[in-house]
């Protein structure tokens, strides 16, 4: 699972890092040939697209830590490192398994009798933040979308607005 959660770091930054050049680009065309019907919300949404990605790497870096620290074996690994948490010390003897959630992000320690908890290795902004970024790039997507198709629709009829 480590080497997923990095694989999966790796395709979020060079994705993010595609998406910021791609409203780099975006803005640099509105420079050269003028103001296009859409063009600042499309470059919002490609901005916060990029930011949606960094902050949901930044997030799946944690939990590779934590990942990485539950692995560990030998004496003193049982329960797993990030499961013991302070306040949970007597849910952590109990701990059985556990796993990683994508949606939120979190470490998740499954114990004996069913129950469940999440660590908190992964900072509480991330998802958040995330789910903001990404409602704000793809409320900014579809706002493009519309003014262009308005500003289609209007000089089809003839409109000079």
């Amino acid at each position: 699972m480590f080497l997923v959660l990095l694989l999966l770091v790796v395709v979020a930054v060079v994705s993010a890092v595609g998406l910021a050049g791609h409203g780099g680009s975006v803005l640099a065309a509105r420079r050269a040939r003028g103001p296009r019907p859409g063009q600042p919300l499309h470059a919002l949404a490609a901005f916060a697209g990029a930011a949606a990605l960094v902050a949901y790497a930044w997030g799946l870096l944690h939990l590779a830590g934590a990942e990485m620290a539950s692995d560990d074996s030998g004496a003193g690994s049982a329960p797993a490192v990030p499961c013991r948490m302070p306040g949970y010390e007597e849910r952590a003897m109990h701990v059985v398994d556990q796993s990683v959630s994508f949606l939120p992000l979190d470490f998740v320690c499954e114990t004996e009798d069913g129950g469940e908890y999440a660590t908190d290795d992964v900072p509480g902004y991330v998802t958040p933040a995330t789910a903001v970024l990404a409602l704000t790039a793809v409320a900014s997507a579809v706002g493009a979308g519309y003014t262009k198709e308005l500003r289609a629709r209007a000089a089809a009829r003839g409109d000079s607005r």
